[in-house]
């Protein structure tokens, strides 16, 4: 009876102990199919795209002198009227032209100690903006500008708040096409990788888009813009 207990504990533990060995097998084979899984690559594509910006925001400023504040006002609103006239000629709609109020400075009031007074008392800057859409005509008219000098109307010129602003609003039209095109570029680079380290290109492990970019292509046409995005894309590699 002590005979045959013996034999089944030896039987149970050789089986127990041949669990135990497919067991680590399979552990050990899972492990290397895991650590297979996760050799990857990250790469970046980037997708960039030139376009005419769509919104053009023009301030058009100028300044007059006068010792007498109500004959100052006149002259701003003549010369407000005599721009709007101007621009109505190149083809701009009224309802794009907005007039602002305009900044008076009282010299005399600004003097300090016993300099000379300043041949006027009073000076004004004026801004009439005009907010469009139609780009191409509002830069048509900016090259005629120059003529109003003859009507005796002094610009503003290299002043930061007339600067000239162009807007580009049509990102959501494209974003689809430009994160198409990057993702496409990063599957190139980590094709290449893979083909270089003889591994096989597997499925996407995670993604991630970056911010979209709008800058003007260069200093001297702000009028064009530049749009930028760059994907990065981790890809799983096997043998």
């Amino acid at each position: 009876m002590k005979t045959q207990n013996n034999l089944a504990a030896l039987l149970l533990g050789a089986g127990i102990l041949a669990g135990l060995a497919a067991l680590g097998y399979l552990l050990g084979s899972a492990v290397d199919r895991f650590k297979g899984y996760e050799r990857t690559v990250t790469v970046k594509g980037l997708a960039e795209r030139e376009v005419p910006a769509d919104i053009v925001i023009w301030p058009i400023q100028f300044t007059a002198a006068s010792n007498d504040l109500p004959s100052l006002y006149r002259d701003i609103a003549g010369n407000s009227a005599r721009i709007e006239q101007f621009l109505g000629e190149q083809g701009i709609a009224a309802e794009a032209v907005s007039v602002s109020l305009p900044a008076i400075t009282d010299k005399f009031a600004q003097q300090y100690g016993g300099g000379p007074r300043p041949e006027f008392r009073y000076t004004a800057l004026q801004t009439v903006t005009v907010y469009s859409e139609q780009v191409d005509k509002v830069r048509a008219a900016m090259e005629k500008l120059a003529d109003l000098g003859k009507d005796g109307i002094a610009f503003s010129q290299n002043n930061y708040q007339g600067q000239t602003d162009y807007i580009f609003t049509g990102l959501n039209d494209i974003k689809p096409e430009m994160i198409e095109q990057a993702t496409v570029e990063a599957r190139q680079v980590a094709q290449k990788f893979a083909e270089d380290s003889d591994s096989v290109l597997g499925k996407i492990k995670r993604a991630s888009q970056g911010q979209f970019s709008i800058s003007d292509r260069d200093k001297n046409n702000p009028h064009i813009k530049k749009v930028r995005v760059v994907s990065t894309v981790e890809y799983y590699l096997s043998d």
